[in-house]
């Protein structure tokens, strides 16, 4: 096993790992690495008013359904000097690991990764299915129930 897959598992699987760098490589790694579940990455910040209001639902959303396979990853939009910030944030919100810090060299090839329609507006929201496919991608705030009911299906 090479040893970028090796740390990308362990940031994976270790509880409170922080927030660990996300480039668009890693992203399409990361996303890989949770096949076989259904993922939720919902990238904020806390400059962000909607992102830290629909946090707190998010999270309980991941404890209601965590055990039936589904996995709850946020990424982190501010800037690093500000990364305390946000560890604290998703600490008193008992988000779940997980948790990132985007890192990316090129913001365009980021966001093109990632969806190629999102123009990097907060909160933005992407659903994978257990094959590793994007089956939603939600930019601004989400209809939490619908976003809910989506999940469900693909549980």
């Amino acid at each position: 096993m090479k040893l970028a897959t090796m740390l990308l598992m362990a940031a994976l699987l270790s509880p409170a790992a922080g927030l660990a760098p996300l480039n668009e490589g890693a992203y399409s790694k990361m996303v890989a690495a949770n096949k076989g579940k259904v993922v939720l990455v919902n990238f904020w910040a806390t400059y962000c008013v909607p992102c830290r209001a629909e946090m707190p639902a998010l999270v309980k959303m991941y404890e209601r359904l965590k055990s039936r396979g589904f996995v709850f990853v946020t990424v982190s939009a501010d800037e690093p000097e500000d990364e305390g910030k946000a560890q604290t944030f998703l600490d008193q919100n008992k988000a779940p690991s997980p948790r990132y810090l985007r890192k990316a060299a090129s913001e365009d090839a980021f966001l093109s990764a990632v969806d190629p329609k999102w123009s990097g507006a907060l909160p933005a929201t992407f659903l994978y299915d257990r094959s590793g496919k994007k089956v939603k991608a939600l930019f601004g705030e989400s209809d939490l129930k619908a976003l809910e009911a989506a999940i469900i299906k693909l549980l």
